[in-house]
């Protein structure tokens, strides 16, 4: 049997460790950090059956086994990516001055939600149509932000707190940003039309369905 001599084996062992990605130490909220925007981007770019553990861990240059420590499963790195890709989107139109008049209110805040889609096409897509099918906590995650929205497009409203619980008025928020979802997704995969331009139409529907909804006593408020 040979032996290899001792000042050979040190050299292979130095090679080999050079070899490797090297290991970059972070703590924790770095980590996590890290890996939930590789899973964004990945998540993103990728259906989630296509999507890789081991691929995610190798561009973290960590093990899978360090990977599962902080998201026990791809499903829960999913959603946990999920939830900052809808924190960022409503983030992002909340962020609105208030105090505009109602037609500027609405402008302003679809001048955010397309901005914030426009740069951020791929993950809003992937947020909306949902990776995992029928996923409960998927769709908590989906049906939060239309909430959210809903509720931020007509919270600084004036007869927003006269109609709170209305089901003919909430009825009809919930439907139109549904129809915001649909047509931003539309708009974000063929680009048919300018973003100025589905920005009006936006505003014109919510409008128009809005003094549909109204009592006549506040419809007044909309001009």
């Amino acid at each position: 049997m040979l032996r290899m001599p001792p000042g050979r084996v040190r050299r292979v062992i130095r090679q080999a460790v050079r070899g490797r990605p090297r290991r970059v130490r972070l703590d924790n909220d770095q980590r996590r950090a890290q890996l939930l925007a590789l899973a964004r981007a990945a998540f993103s770019d990728r259906a989630y059956d296509d999507v890789s553990i081991d691929d995610i861990a190798r561009e973290a240059k960590i093990s899978k086994g360090l990977l599962y420590h902080y998201f026990p499963t791809k499903r829960d790195l999913y959603v946990a990516g999920l939830r900052e890709i809808a924190a960022d989107l409503v983030q992002a139109v909340t962020s609105v001055p208030p105090n505009l008049a109602p037609i500027d209110q609405a402008r302003a805040g679809l001048d955010a939600y397309l901005d914030h889609i426009t740069r951020h096409a791929r993950a809003y897509v992937s947020l909306m149509r949902g990776g995992i099918g029928s996923d409960p906590e998927v769709a908590e995650v989906v049906e939060g932000v239309r909430t959210q929205l809903a509720d931020t497009f007509v919270k600084d409203q004036p007869f927003a707190p006269l109609l709170a619980g209305n089901a003919r008025f909430e009825t009809t928020v919930r439907g139109w940003i549904g129809f915001v979802e649909h047509a931003t997704i539309d708009w974000c995969v063929h680009q048919r039309m300018s973003r100025d331009d589905l920005r009006e139409l936006l505003v014109e529907i919510l409008f128009g369905i809005m003094k549909a909804a109204l009592p006549p006593v506040f419809r007044p408020t909309l001009s």
